[in-house]
């Protein structure tokens, strides 16, 4: 009994992992390092191309219960980015070179995980989970669209944020703090006046934009969205977002600034930071030019440029069922963006609960059944039925959760009384061998 797993990302890894945990012998078929897509450099497993940031931990927030969650039914990625976090207030952020090799290495010194450096050009025989991401080949995808005849793959466009130097910021210019003194301080914040701040939007509003096949600035998935897309929306939207002031002060004034650009860790020995919601598709040239417009980082060294990519997605509700699996092909299953799901945990989320109803299928044992009271079935909920509307890609949030049944006060409340209620379920499932 063999699985064959296409794809060793976030969801791949996770799915190929948690087969392996319930004795199912896994293929797990990768094409780097000989061949990598336009957004992956790295030769390891996983790699983390835009944020080294898997967001919030707090139970408040519907990603940090995602995460216990995945904790508790024993997650590899998981697993991994606790092992090599660094520093980043209240968030998940981790060394993305070493959450990699953590990966790998799991993976390859498991005995039931053969893995496999070749590009797919078909789909195989037997039971296949295909998690190639949002950037599969242009052969398998083409293979895809053959099973798929009655829905076109739909797309949005995806960015990633530079990465400077540590050693060149102007820390005469910057100081380290978290917002409104919670938690270490573990960002580096570069503040700007107002007349900085003018000068900075005018210039990005007006830099040569990187030619990007069919890309218009109402294709970009909000989550996302270049820095230079948001300029564009009004004088006051980057302060709003990445560059909101709201309980920082900087020490050299005393004051709270107009706007700050805030750099966050990306690398445990601190040598490396990216800034943080500057996702672009500026020209190379024009990042230099413009972001050396912030105070801080006017002599900054950029250790690597911002890029945008095109991702596609299925039409899941039309095409996939709550176990993520293909309805008029079930043989074949899919996990990770290319399904609508969006965010490196809720990618690994569905490579989680695929690998899990997977094995119980092939084992013989009943559905795991994650409900919708949890975060992990109420996205597969989400994913397989949709909504009203045009279905897009999501990430995870207390919407699609199932509300309690009676009336909190408080938002943060209630949200962390689904969080109790959603980890009662998991622990209750644990305890009686449903997963």
């Amino acid at each position: 009994m063999k699985v064959t797993v296409i794809g060793a990302g976030l969801a791949g890894c996770e799915a190929a992992w948690q087969l392996a945990r319930r004795g199912i012998s896994v293929r797990l078929v990768d094409m780097k390092p000989g061949k990598k897509t336009p957004a992956h450099s790295y030769d390891g497993f996983a790699e983390l191309v835009c944020s080294n940031s898997m967001r919030g931990d707090d139970l408040s927030n519907a990603v940090g219960l995602l995460k216990e969650e995945m904790r508790r039914l024993d997650s590899l990625i998981l697993s991994c980015a606790d092992s090599v976090r660094v520093p980043a207030g209240g968030a998940l952020a981790v060394d993305r070179y070493a959450f990699s090799d953590a990966v790998t290495s799991k993976i390859n010194n498991d005995p039931l995980i053969e893995t496999v450096s070749e590009e797919v050009k078909a789909i195989p025989d037997g039971r296949v989970i295909i998690a190639t991401g949002p950037l599969t080949s242009d052969a398998l995808a083409e293979r895809i669209r053959d099973l798929c005849p009655e829905t076109s793959p739909l797309s949005f466009y995806d960015a990633a944020a530079p990465i400077v130097s540590f050693d060149s910021v102007d820390m005469g210019r910057a100081f380290f703090a978290s917002r409104y003194d919670k938690g270490t301080a573990d960002y580096v914040n570069c503040p700007m006046t107002r007349e900085e701040y003018s000068s900075f939007r005018q210039e990005l509003m007006k830099a040569e934009e990187a030619e990007v096949h069919g890309f218009d600035d109402g294709g970009v998935f909000e989550g996302c969205m270049p820095i230079e897309v948001m300029a564009r929306r009004g004088e006051d939207t980057m302060r709003f977002g990445p560059l909101k002031p709201r309980g920082l002060r900087d020490p050299a004034t005393g004051r709270e600034p107009y706007a700050v650009v805030q750099l966050r860790k990306d690398n445990a020995e601190g040598t490396m930071y990216n800034i943080v919601g500057f996702q672009t598709h500026l020209k190379f040239p024009e990042q230099k030019r413009v972001f050396s417009m912030i105070p801080a980082l006017k002599n900054a060294e950029f250790l690597r440029f911002g890029v945008m990519h095109r991702n596609t997605y299925l039409d899941s509700p039309r095409l996939l069922d709550r176990y993520y699996r293909l309805r008029s092909e079930p043989r074949i299953s899919f996990a990770g963006q290319m399904i609508g799901v969006e965010g490196y945990v809720e990618s690994a989320a569905s490579g989680l609960l695929c690998g899990i109803e997977t094995a119980r299928e092939l084992i013989g044992l009943p559905a795991s059944d994650f409900p919708a009271e949890t975060a992990i079935g109420a996205l597969a909920l989400y994913v397989s039925t949709g909504s009203v509307g045009d279905f897009q890609p999501m990430n995870v949030n207390f919407g699609i959760i199932e509300p309690l049944d009676i009336r909190v006060k408080g938002k943060r409340n209630k949200n962390v009384m689904i969080s109790e209620r959603a980890l009662g379920i998991i622990d209750r499932y644990k305890t009686e061998g449903r997963v």
